[in-house]
Parts: structure tokens; C-alpha cells; sequence
């Protein structure tokens, strides 16, 4: 079904005069380029479990308030079910089940969520930017990246 409708697709923006991937690129330009990456960091042994724990547990006494070149805006800490706004320190329930996950909410529409991996020994940085530009979204994801694992 789903090639169907994207044949109908393509020969609607024909009529238009545009590709589909003139369309795409429109899109991109109304609503924004967004690019999210993962970023897995293995850490072996006793230690290794050691310093993932570590590493929530001081995220979470002592959120950072800024990643890379991004302002922290909120916490959302799904172990304790809680966001806290970092600019007024208001805390809410987040109604979500328990997990050993913290999502940092950080400014233009940025966003980073940070968890222990259940089946390695690793801990695993999800990200993603939202830019007016795929260069300026690709240039953002890396320096986002590289901010995370300097964790």
C-alpha cells in the first residue's frame, strides 16, 4: 500500500512542477532540519558497571546546565518520575513507569537522553538537534556528540 501512495505522491508534485525531493526539501524548510545520532560508550568489567552507575547517579544529584553549546532547560528523571524545569525549579510527575533513564530537555528544541544498556556494559547517549539548516543540524549533532562523551 505504502508504494502506491508514494507513486500518487510523486505524480501529484509532477503536476506541480516539483520532485519529491523538491517537496522534501520544503518541508525541511518549514518545519525545521532535524538529525538525532546514538552514541554508545562501553565500559568493561567491575569498574566498568562502577562508572555507569556513577555517571547517573551524579548526572542525577547534579544535573549539568549545559551540554555542548546547549542551556539545560528541563530534567526528566523517569527512575524518580520526575521533570524538574532547571530554570524555575518547578517539579512535576512525569506518569511515566520507573526506568534508570534521565532526558535532558535543552534549548532550540534540542534534546538528550541518557541510559545504562541492559544487555552490555556500555551506557548509551541518545541525541538529536533541530536547525534551520542540514549544515548547521549536522554541525550541531557533532558537537553535541562530542559534549556527551566527555561525560
Amino acid at each position: 500500500m505504502a508504494v502506491m501512495e508514494l507513486c500518487e505522491a510523486a505524480a501529484y508534485y509532477k503536476e506541480k512542477g516539483l520532485t519529491l525531493w523538491d517537496q522534501m526539501l520544503r518541508i525541511y524548510e518549514k518545519y525545521g532540519y532535524y538529525k538525532e545520532d546514538l552514541v554508545s560508550v562501553t565500559m568493561k568489567g567491575i569498574d566498568g558497571a562502577e562508572k555507569i552507575r556513577r555517571i547517573l547517579a551524579d548526572m542525577r544529584s547534579d544535573p549539568p546546565r549545559q551540554i555542548g553549546d546547549f542551556k539545560v532547560l528541563a530534567l526528566r528523571d523517569y527512575q524518580a518520575g520526575i521533570r524538574q524545569d532547571l530554570v524555575t525549579g518547578k517539579k512535576t510527575p512525569t506518569g511515566l513507569p520507573e526506568s534508570n533513564v534521565l532526558y535532558f530537555e535543552l534549548e532550540r528544541s534540542a534534546w538528550c537522553c541518557v541510559r545504562p544498556s541492559g544487555t552490555e556494559p556500555k551506557v548509551k547517549y541518545y541525541m538529536g538537534v533541530k536547525e534551520d539548516s542540514l549544515k548547521s543540524a549536522s554541525e550541531a549533532l557533532e558537537g553535541l556528540k562530542r559534549a556527551v562523551t566527555g561525560f
